[in-house]
């Protein structure tokens, strides 16, 4: 797989996806007003000021914004080092971009993604969420349960 055209393409298209549905939530979700689609599922409209679950909360927006860019840093570092496939890299570049572009255009993250069951809630993400979340299992997958390269065969001896 060609990291230069693979990377790029994933995790621009990860955060176009993920910046056009918070949008969508946006201007389709009023505040505090969460639009029901399934029993265990709704659309909501809800500002997340910390990281993931809003917690550390206190430690800033400028705390934030300081990592998810030593992050993407980092990341593009690996990408760059690796000769791992790249998608996992890319998708958490992507997800961590699209959450950067929310905290500096508004200061927090918009989350929409709401699943519940019986009065407990999963708390709230979006799609950049989704994406550091599949790209972290991934790496994480591949690290504790490697994929064995087979060795091509050694070549015949002629043993005349």
């Amino acid at each position: 797989m060609r990291k230069s055209i693979y990377v790029p393409a994933i995790a621009m298209g990860t955060v176009a996806l993920d910046l056009v549905t918070k949008y969508l939530a946006d201007t389709m979700v009023a505040p505090f007003e969460p639009v029901e689609v399934l029993p265990v599922f709704s659309l909501v409209n809800v500002e997340n000021t910390g990281a993931a679950f809003s917690m550390l909360s206190n430690l800033g927006n400028v705390f934030f914004i300081t990592v998810a860019l030593i992050a993407i840093c980092f990341i593009m570092y690996l990408l760059i080092r690796t000769n791992e496939s790249p998608v996992p890299l890319a998708l958490i570049l992507g997800g961590a971009a699209g959450n950067l572009a929310d905290r500096l255009y508004y200061g927090y993250v918009r989350d929409f993604l709401d699943f519940h069951v019986s009065g407990w809630h999963w708390p709230a993400f979006n799609v950049a969420d989704s994406a550091l979340t599949v790209g972290i299992t991934i790496l994480l997958v591949h690290g504790l349960f490697p994929v064995k390269q087979q060795r091509p065969d050694p070549a015949p001896t002629d043993k005349r």
